[in-house]
């Protein structure tokens, strides 16, 4: 998969969404990686570890808020992302300005399986979330 300025390869619109939701890519994470605004934290945070799958760093830093963005981004070519757990949300929906997802997100890679649990802070402005940071 590519991992950095190449063209990301997406999944099929009917495949079954890297995120779990349960949704297929085209009704779920492939409107957000397609430019449309993620109307929730939530959903924003999905697609976000669905770029974090297909290697789509531009939305990755599209999507961080510029306070915090790095500037570039590599990805780790020998991790493959599995499987997101979110386990909580706190406020983070249409109409919010801030919200918190607290995640884990499951990967394997270099011969081992992994996973990475977060909590993460968002903001929405001019219509559009970002992510922030990882809250302490």
């Amino acid at each position: 998969m590519p991992r950095s300025s190449e063209s990301p390869e997406l999944p099929a619109p009917g495949a079954r969404c890297p995120c779990t939701s349960g949704l297929v890519f085209g009704e779920c994470c492939g409107r957000w990686l397609a430019g449309e605004a993620a109307p929730t934290a939530q959903q924003l945070m999905r697609s976000r570890f669905t770029a974090f799958a297909v290697g789509d760093v531009g939305y990755l830093l599209a999507t961080w808020h510029p306070s915090t963005r790095p500037a570039d981004l590599e990805l780790d070519p020998g991790t493959r992302w599995l499987r997101l757990d979110i386990d909580r949300t706190v406020r983070g929906g249409p109409l919010d300005r801030e919200g918190i997802v607290e995640f884990t997100a499951h990967s394997r890679g270099h011969g081992e399986r992994g996973s990475q649990h977060e909590v993460s802070t968002f903001v929405r402005e001019g219509g559009r979330w970002f992510y922030v940071d990882a809250a302490g």
